[in-house]
């Protein structure tokens, strides 16, 4: 094959590939890319949905520090990071390090935890407030029964609302990411367990010395994904409490919900949303800067 041919089917090859690329090149253009750059730019309008977009710089972003509601959405935010990702990962773990061995009917025990994660947060969110109704709800009735008067309000309470949805989502997603530090644990070689048996170490140390670092890449992964998973909270609270009861179940993205559509001030909405965007990806740029230290290769 002469130069000729050979850079007329390089062209071909070329022009194939780019033909193979566009339609996922300007699906992510179209909904993607200039999304993100008008949120910004209505991030600094007055902009209500409707008529001009008064350009207001960054004064939409001074006003979220003065906004009381936004600080006790952000501070409700921290604290259900702060108990979902690390209950999640601790049950996840012990799942999995249970499931892990030879056990009777370990099959349908993975399937029934992680049958959750199939469904709904909408239609999950429905059963469990049936669940923990505070008046003639099965647990309260439950708590009655063995002599317990004064029984959580659940849902319904300043004090335990939050906590309340923490428990069904550690309880929906747990299963999910059992499966994945299964995996990990298939991937740890035998033969360091019975080497350190044959050493004397204990289970205890063999979990410390060798099951826990093993984990690491896959630990880190979960922590991400919960993390992230955390701070995009909305589904379960809209469906259950919608932020109440007064302000005690209030996150940033049922901010942005309230303040964009509900109240109609985009443009303070999509700030708030930018805000939220920039803790992810500060964090998120943190943990995978520090799993240099911890994550065994």
């Amino acid at each position: 094959m002469n130069k000729k041919k050979r850079n007329k089917l390089a062209r071909r090859e070329w022009l194939a590939g780019i033909c193979f690329l566009l339609p996922n090149f300007l699906g992510f253009l179209i909904f993607t890319a200039l999304p993100v750059v008008m949120g910004f730019y209505i991030s600094l309008t007055d902009y209500s949905g409707f008529g001009k977009m008064n350009f207001v710089g960054f004064s939409n972003y001074v006003k979220m520090f003065k906004d009381s509601s936004f600080l006790i959405a952000l501070q409700n935010n921290l604290v259900y990071t702060l108990t979902t990702v690390p209950l999640t990962l601790i049950f996840s773990l012990l799942l999995a390090l249970m499931l892990n061995r030879k056990l009777y009917g370990g099959h349908i025990f993975q399937t029934l935890f992680f049958f959750p994660n199939l469904t709904s947060m909408v239609a999950i969110g429905c059963v469990w407030l049936q669940i923990f109704e505070s008046k003639n709800g099965p647990v309260n009735q439950l708590l009655r029964n063995i002599g317990i008067s004064d029984v959580p309000k659940w849902f319904w309470g300043t004090s335990t609302a939050l906590f309340t949805i923490v428990i069904v989502v550690v309880w929906k997603q747990v299963g999910y990411y059992m499966i994945m530090f299964m995996g990990g644990l298939k991937n740890i070689n035998p033969e360091l367990y019975e080497a350190a048996k044959i050493d004397g170490a204990n289970a205890w140390k063999a979990f410390l010395h060798i099951t826990w670092p093993m984990l690491s890449p896959t630990t880190f992964m979960v922590t991400i994904l919960t993390f992230i998973a955390s701070f995009q909270v909305f589904d379960i609270i809209n469906v259950t409490t919608e932020g109440g009861p007064g302000r005690s179940t209030q996150v940033l993205v049922m901010r942005i919900y309230q303040e964009a559509f509900k109240y109609g001030r985009m443009g303070y909405g999509s700030a708030i949303g930018y805000f939220l965007f920039m803790i992810i990806f500060i964090i998120t740029a943190i943990q995978w800067y520090g799993q240099r230290k911890w994550v065994v290769e």
